[in-house]
């Protein structure tokens, strides 16, 4: 392992402060999954929507046979995460090159597929390589499961297997095609698609009712290309729904669609989710973008008066970054270079080089268990980190599997979905 950087005035790695001219809202916070379903993953990154699991009976050590508890096959093709209810595992999937999209139902308790369920599909979108017809993480609210299909639109789907509802929302034309998850907030349902444009259906943020499927508000917008999830913070009691997308970030009314501020400077291709800690969100950009922390709350574009630092080296392109007590982990999946900042100055901590250089390598988001940090690269190889501010490799895991999707964490057991299984990780 090759030491890069330690010092927070390396040359290879400069942070510049824009200390913002206001105060942060006395309380800023991703809102989680409360009541019944904090016990389980219902969401893109889980309870806490950024990748931080509560409790520490999780093994750290497997492989594709140590450490397994069970292991089925995945029919189709896909890279959404799973998300679990109860007894169930749910996962979409797509056959016959995306001209056949489902939802797929496992029992937790051994692996077994409970029942299959596609949703009428029309016309087939182009998807880059490294992407599927089925790279969306569905959510749950314990009585439906909600997934984002692209052109195929959105779709709401009982326990049984039954659509509840299915929204067609036009022919997408994003050129690596579609990725984003939805996001469920008390009534509704936010998905945001930026894409080229067509005849017929513009880039959009829109929320739907959960229920019914019916549009509450639709907002366009400009921009023609993105991957990402939103979340939705609560800063100083006021709720903000973060688009962080081409070239800017955008808070919204998640109540009206009103648009509330912007902050200018990412870069073309954004894919991460954003991040909250230390009353900041960080968001990053592209394949070789800036990391912004920014204070929320504010109105109109605030670039110049809300960013309270930026950092031009080290940012992700696919895999969203994650907050450890004062630590913001970064893993730049152009190189395989760990970058590790000080959330709230952003001076650099340090940086390490994880497996072999590659480009595009890292896909899986983070997960921080107890004081370790698992990141996990597209070969399947799980690189386990000790919390803190200096680099300590503690183990390699090995699936010998492709690994795109992140996994989800439950009642002391990992699930992990590869291009081909579904593995269930414990004691």
């Amino acid at each position: 392992m090759r030491r890069l950087a330690h010092l927070a005035g390396a040359a290879t790695l400069i942070v510049a402060a824009e200390f913002a001219l206001v105060a942060a809202p006395a309380s800023i916070a991703l809102i989680p999954v409360d009541g019944e379903g904090a016990g389980y993953w219902t969401r893109w990154r889980g309870p806490s929507g950024q990748g931080t699991v509560a409790g520490t009976n999780y093994v750290d050590t497997w492989s594709d046979t140590t450490n397994v508890k069970w292991k089925v096959a995945v029919p189709g093709r896909g890279h959404s995460s799973p998300i679990v209810w109860k007894d169930h595992i749910f996962l979409t999937t797509a056959r016959d090159d995306g001209t056949k999209v489902s939802m797929l139902a496992f029992r937790r308790s051994d692996g077994a597929l409970l029942w299959e369920t596609s949703v009428p599909a029309t016309g087939v979108e182009y998807v880059y390589q490294k992407n599927s017809h089925a790279s969306a993480t569905p959510a749950t609210d314990g009585r439906r499961v909600y997934a984002s299909f692209g052109t195929h639109g959105l779709a709401a789907f009982d326990f049984d297997g039954k659509i509840v509802w299915h929204r067609k929302l036009g022919d997408l034309r994003n050129y690596h095609g579609s990725a984003g998850s939805p996001v469920l907030y008390k009534d509704r349902v936010f998905i945001y698609q930026d894409h080229d444009g067509s005849s017929t259906l513009r880039s959009f943020v829109a929320a739907f009712n959960a229920r019914t499927g019916a549009v509450i508000w639709k907002k366009d917008r400009v921009e023609s290309v993105g991957w990402g999830t939103a979340i939705v913070i609560n800063a100083g009691g006021r709720d903000e729904l973060i688009v962080s997308g081409q070239q800017k970030v955008y808070a919204y009314d998640p109540d009206t669609g009103t648009e509330l501020w912007t902050v200018r400077g990412n870069t073309f291709e954004v894919i991460p989710t954003p991040v909250v800690g230390h009353g900041l969100v960080f968001c990053s950009s592209g394949r070789a973008g800036p990391t912004f922390a920014i204070r929320p709350g504010g109105k109109g574009d605030v670039t110049d008066t809300h960013v309270a630092w930026s950092s031009p080296r080290g940012s992700p392109f696919v895999p969203s970054a994650i907050i450890h007590d004062a630590l913001l982990y970064m893993i730049n999946d152009m190189q395989s270079i760990l970058t590790v900042l000080d959330a709230k100055s952003g001076k650099l901590v340090y940086q390490e080089r994880l497996g072999e250089p590659a480009r595009e390598g890292f896909s899986s988001s983070p997960v921080a268990v107890g004081d370790k940090i698992f990141f996990t690269n597209d070969l399947g190889q799980t690189f386990v980190i000790q919390a803190g501010s200096a680099f300590k490799l503690l183990r390699v895991n090995e699936l010998h599997a492709q690994v795109l999707a992140s996994p989800a964490l439950v009642g002391g057991t990992w699930y992990w979905r590869t291009d081909r299984e579904l593995l269930a990780i414990g004691r």
